[in-house]
Order: C-alpha cells, then sequence, then structure tokens
C-alpha cells in the first residue's frame, strides 16, 4: 500500500505542477493581453481625443468666422441704413429752401432740362404759386442766354433797364424760346416739378432726383460720413 500510495503521491505532484505551469502560463498571457488591450484603448482614447480636439477647433473656427461674417453685414446694414437717413435729410432740406433759393434752383433746373424753351412745367398742387414764380424766373435766364448784352452805361439807367427788358424779351421771342408755361396739370410731387413737352416728361423732382445721385454719391456720403 505504501508503495501505491507513494506513486499516487508522486503523480499528484506532477500533475499540480503541470497544472501551476498551465496556470501560471495562462496568467502570464492574459497579462499581455491585457496589456496589449489596454494598450490599444489608451491609443484609441489618445486618437478620439486628439480628433474631438480636432474637430472642436475647426468648428471653433467655423463659428468664428460666420460670427465675424455676421458682424460685417450688420456693420454694412447699419452704415447703409446711416447713408438712406443722409438722403433723406438732404430731401428734407431742399423741401424747406426759403423761397428765393428754392426759385431760383427750380428755375435752374428748368434750363438746364429744357430743350425748345417752350415746355410746361408741372407742380404739386401746393406748390403751383411758387411755380409760378420758378416759370417766371426760368423764362428770363431762358431769354437772357439768346439776348445781346447790352452796355453797362446803357442798362444803369431806368430807361435803359427797361431797354434791356424790351431787348430781351424779344431776343427771345424771334429765337422762339423763354416761352414756358405753367401746366393746369398737378402731380402729388415731394418738391420740384416735371417738364412736359407733349407725350415727352423729363422727372425734375426733388425725390427722383436724388435717387438718381445716390448711385454716383452713396461712396462719397459714406467717405464723409465714416472716415
Amino acid at each position: 500500500m505504501d508503495g501505491i500510495e507513494k506513486i499516487i503521491g508522486r503523480i499528484s505532484d506532477d500533475a499540480r505542477e503541470e497544472i501551476d505551469g498551465v496556470l501560471a502560463e495562462a496568467n502570464a498571457q492574459a497579462a499581455e493581453l491585457t496589456a496589449a488591450y489596454e494598450a490599444q484603448a489608451a491609443e484609441a482614447a489618445e486618437g478620439i481625443l486628439a480628433r474631438g480636439k480636432k474637430a472642436a477647433g475647426e468648428r471653433e473656427e467655423r463659428l468664428a468666422a460666420v460670427a465675424q461674417l455676421e458682424c460685417r453685414k450688420n456693420e454694412l446694414a447699419a452704415k447703409q441704413e446711416v447713408i438712406e437717413e443722409a438722403f433723406a435729410l438732404a430731401l428734407k432740406k431742399l423741401q424747406e429752401l426759403p423761397e428765393a433759393e428754392a426759385v431760383a434752383l427750380l428755375a435752374d433746373l428748368a434750363v438746364q432740362a429744357s430743350t425748345t424753351g417752350k415746355e410746361q412745367l408741372i407742380f404739386s398742387a401746393e406748390d403751383r404759386e411758387l411755380g409760378k414764380k420758378v416759370v417766371s424766373a426760368a423764362n428770363e435766364k431762358l431769354a437772357r442766354k439768346v439776348a445781346p448784352e447790352l452796355p453797362g452805361e446803357l442798362t444803369g439807367s431806368k430807361v435803359g433797364a427797361v431797354l434791356d427788358k424790351v431787348v430781351t424779351g424779344a431776343s427771345a421771342l424771334l429765337a422762339g424760346t423763354g416761352m414756358l408755361t405753367l401746366s393746369e396739370q398737378t402731380r402729388p410731387t415731394k418738391g420740384g416739378f416735371i417738364l412736359s413737352n407733349g407725350d415727352v416728361e423729363v422727372n425734375c423732382t426733388f425725390d427722383t432726383l436724388i435717387r438718381l445721385q445716390k448711385g454716383t454719391l452713396a461712396g462719397q456720403v459714406a467717405k464723409v460720413l465714416f472716415d
């Protein structure tokens, strides 16, 4: 019995050693695998973090660019609003000109716009009285353009002044100019007038003149306002 027990004990010892060896090898492999997986996980996490940081940086740049563009748009809109207000104020100033200045300005416009000297001027219902004075002043200017210039010593006297007017009127009549008339029509304008020659009309209203000048003057106005 003792011999059998010794044999059984030796076998058990050998089996235990083998089992311990297998377990040790398994533990070593497991440790290696764990370390490898941990390294891979750390590398993957680092990659994810790096990509996240890059994506966050790119998004931040895009948002900053969008914010900057929006800021520029708002600034441009604000400047455009100020420019529009400047032109609106210019229109208001024209509408509020003293009568003498308004007559002189509109008479000059009529002379520049007239091609025959026989057109009709259409004013608003409110400006018809002003229109009469404009027509008279414009006709005088047109007449002066074709009248001979009399010597100063002649026109300096009352008789000479009357003679000057007669000569000027006769010259205008011969030239067929200086015969602008105030139209019976009226138009709802914001100052200024419409020069009518049959079917052809030239719009000399203040709001139209300002609108036509915006394209050429807006840059200069902006420079004055914002520089």
